[in-house]
């Protein structure tokens, strides 16, 4: 049954009573304003697209307001342009309880929930939101009162049956409000949601939206993006915002729609949803109304309501105002975050027990086949350059397993915070969503969310590491000797780490398709140049240029360092009875001739090292600059969109 009918009378349906919240942290209004905001986009060479086109509203604490219009009428743009998700291209002003906004401060006091509900993987309700309260809320309020505060909001949201699911067993509904839950927990009194029934069904959808509403009665402000909703909950708007080609058409209480349409002479049809039937006005189904409409909006007669509406809260404000400055959000240390961030992955990563089962069987497997073609090859006298071959396949091995998965997965992709720049990631799997929605809404600080990254891959690294190297090893008749044994370990665990760092620093330039091309291919010239030159006689020379590269490449000290322990000071290697000739019996002899002989283990093992901490820091550098670019970063991203634009090249 259509619902237009009682819109029409005046009968709208309230919305069911929730628990206001007691025990979060008490937040002063906030009330939003924006005056001749315009956004531009650059077509091509020298062209640009207009998507806002200097206009202007108003959005009071303590109402639900819905940005609607149209496919490509600039809505989804107004709300990240307000919520400071995207600022490139945008001028004008944009005032916070009637002064400038500053953008660091007001991403302190709202949250920003995004259209897809990217949720931690294999986790429960109850530790994503432990979780989430030790890391946004500060250190000196007790566990009992995080826990008492997570209790009021998922009743509040009626998420308490759920506490022990996973989230990713939770139903659409759930995992919208499981969203809504999570930024909830430090109170903040400004939230927009971008699409926030995308995915739902009629009665999840209107229940999402009246908790909306009973949340706004609190002395929130909430804003969202909204396509087509129905009549009921239309008329649980207390305000909406609607758009037409970039250009403001209505803004008000959303049933007063039909009236103010009708005045211009566009009377809605009975029985008709006033949401759709502005949706179609807007869209030029009923002709040509649209100038109409924006000069309404620009010679202040859109709508009574709005119009008294402005004039109440003017009043209000002043009584009420408080600077943005006034309301910080707290967080827990860096060590703390640092600490719960590095156990949530520890504790995802045992979970995923798949993963865990099929790269110990990869171990095994490669390690099972490589002792068994180099079996016993360790100390035999007409062996030696087969021997030298192994501990070529040990670093080929290392630089492949670890890399393979970050590319493969784009576990570690580095997002990017200005959505301009996702035209060049077309790939974005769920864990960029996460760290773009977790980094933007404040949830923890840049370092220690990096440390905890760099740290939780290395503990799985060192038992898988230690289970090949256990088995070549002793399958290949190596010399048993601790110090020998010790330093072979080393430095394939070095190998392991840059090869992951490579990866990571490849993911987070690449999407997940030229990731995967451009990681193979890189790793072919650094094992060239890894054994380039070896063997050669003295006189041969060797260009300068490949001597240089040479030095880039760290499979050649991976080489150098399992090369130099393992044949330094050994005795003469037995010969076979069944072999005429052992030429490499003396190993000395054998470095010498490769040119090895002069290698430096320690030395070799600083420089593995070193070039460890260039990659790591290097993506903490990226990293840095996708969530908070640079102008030179800006620049280059600019140029490289120009490029993409001019020539169609998918950068």
């Amino acid at each position: 049954m259509d619902e237009s009918p009682c819109l029409e009378k005046g009968f709208v349906q309230k919305p069911k009573e929730f628990k206001s919240l007691m025990n979060l942290a008490e937040r002063m209004p906030v009330d939003i304003e924006f005056h001749d905001l315009c956004y531009t986009i650059p077509q091509g060479r020298k062209d640009e697209k207009r998507i806002l086109k200097c206009i202007s509203g108003s959005f009071k604490a303590g109402q639900l307001h819905a940005i609607m219009g149209p496919s490509g009428a600039g809505k989804s743009t107004l709300l990240n342009i307000l919520a400071t998700y995207r600022l490139s291209g945008s001028t004008g002003n944009v005032l916070v309880n009637g002064e400038p906004r500053n953008v660091r401060n007001f991403r302190k006091i709202s949250r920003y929930i995004m259209q897809q509900d990217a949720l931690q993987p294999l986790l429960t309700v109850q530790e994503i939101m432990t979780i989430a309260a030790d890391l946004k809320l500060a250190k000196d309020i007790t566990s009992e009162e995080k826990q008492l505060a997570i209790d009021d909001i998922l009743d509040t949201l009626r998420l308490t049956k759920t506490k022990n699911t996973i989230t990713n067993l939770l139903s659409g509904g759930e995992q919208k409000r499981l969203s809504i839950a999570l930024e909830l927990l430090n109170n903040p009194p400004v939230i927009f949601l971008d699409e926030p029934t995308t995915g739902l069904d009629d009665l999840s959808s209107s229940q999402c939206i009246q908790l909306l509403k009973s949340l706004a009665e609190g002395g929130r402000t909430i804003i969202c993006s909204i396509h087509t909703p129905s009549a009921k909950i239309f008329s649980t708007f207390d305000n909406v915002y609607i758009l037409a080609d970039g250009h403001c058409v209505y803004q008000g209480y959303g049933p007063e729609v039909v009236g103010y349409l009708d005045n211009v002479g566009l009377p809605c049809p009975k029985h008709y949803n006033p949401a759709d039937f502005i949706i179609e006005v807007c869209s030029g189904d009923y002709g040509d109304y649209q100038d109409i409409l924006v000069s309404q909006v620009e010679n202040g007669q859109c709508n009574s309501y709005y119009k008294r509406n402005i004039l109440d809260e003017q009043i209000k404000s002043k009584e009420r105002y408080v600077s943005e400055e006034t309301i910080q959000s707290e967080n827990a240390s860096s060590l703390a975050q640092f600490k719960i961030i590095l156990f949530r992955m520890w504790l995802q990563m045992y979970r995923d027990k798949t993963y865990l089962l099929l790269r110990f069987v990869v171990t095994l497997a490669i390690g099972l086949l490589i002792g068994n073609i180099f079996l016993g090859m360790g100390q035999d006298g007409s062996k030696t350059i087969f021997n030298f071959g192994f501990y070529y396949t040990c670093i080929i091995k290392f630089l492949y397993i670890p890399m393979m998965p970050v590319l493969l997965s784009c576990k570690y992709l580095i997002c990017q915070y200005d959505l301009n720049m996702i035209e060049m990631f077309p790939s974005v799997p769920v864990e960029i969503k996460l760290l773009k929605r977790e980094f933007f809404n404040k949830w923890y600080r840049l370092v220690p969310y990096f440390f905890a990254l760099t740290l939780s891959t290395i503990p799985i690294t060192l038992i898988l590491g230690v289970i090949y190297v256990s088995l070549v090893y002793f399958l290949t008749d190596q010399p048993f000797e601790w110090y020998r044994i010790i330093q072979f370990y080393a430095v394939c665990m070095m190998t392991a780490l840059i090869s992951e760092s490579m990866g990571l620093l490849i993911s987070s330039t690449f999407n997940i398709l030229n990731g995967m091309f451009l990681g193979p291919v890189l790793a072919v010239p650094l094992m060239l140049l890894a054994v380039y030159g070896m063997g050669y006689e003295d006189e041969t020379p060797i260009p300068i240029i490949l001597k240089i590269a040479m030095h880039f490449s760290f499979l050649r000290y991976s080489l150098h360092g399992i090369t130099t322990t393992m044949m330094k000071n050994r005795a003469i290697l037995p010969c076979p009875e069944d072999e005429i000739i052992c030429k490499f019996r003396d190993l000395d002899e054998f470095a010498k001739f490769m040119g090895l002989s002069h290698g430096i283990y320690w030395l070799d093992l600083f420089a593995l090292i070193l070039i460890f901490v260039i990659f790591r820091c290097s993506c903490f550098y990226l990293l840095k600059q996708r969530l908070r670019p640079n102008k030179a970063f800006r620049t280059i991203h600019f140029l490289l969109k120009s490029l993409k634009l001019q020539f169609n090249l998918p950068i």
